[in-house]
């Protein structure tokens, strides 16, 4: 009985997959004569890996534990840094946000390294930046 939850859960994201694959990601997403990545390659692979996970969970669900309310409330925390991200970068613009957020949240797992704190915080949103407003042509917020 302990694995059933799973088993149901499991069964929603193989429904959910198969919903994207074949309904959402053929009716919403367009279709384009250029570029090396077609729109549809990412969403079709993600949806094949929730697909693929999620046939994982219905035939071998996980044992049943319950984590400490430490580890919830870290769990929370991450979660509150990312909607905040989500918020404030629809009002104050990616360049703005993105590096803040990858401060908060480099401190918040407890990186101290000066290196790897400048890399995080300049490095990766410079990187994202550079690769979705270059190289696929998209703006960002």
């Amino acid at each position: 009985m302990a694995g059933q939850a799973d088993r149901w859960t499991g069964a929603f994201f193989v429904a959910l997959a198969a919903v994207l694959y074949f309904h959402v990601i053929p009716t919403y997403v367009e279709t384009v004569d250029y570029g090396w990545v077609h729109p549809r390659t990412i969403p079709n692979a993600v949806a094949i890996i929730v697909a693929v996970c999620g046939v994982a969970q219905i035939i071998g669900p996980a044992p049943v534990t319950v984590p400490p309310a430490r580890q919830l409330a870290r769990a929370g925390l991450f979660f509150a840094l990312i909607v905040a991200g989500l918020t404030l970068t629809a009002f104050l613009g990616f360049k703005i946000v993105a590096p803040l957020l990858a401060l908060a949240i480099m401190l918040a797992i407890g990186e101290r390294r000066p290196g790897w704190l400048a890399a995080g915080v300049i490095g990766m949103p410079l990187a994202i930046w550079l690769f979705v407003a270059f190289l696929l042509g998209r703006p960002l917020p």
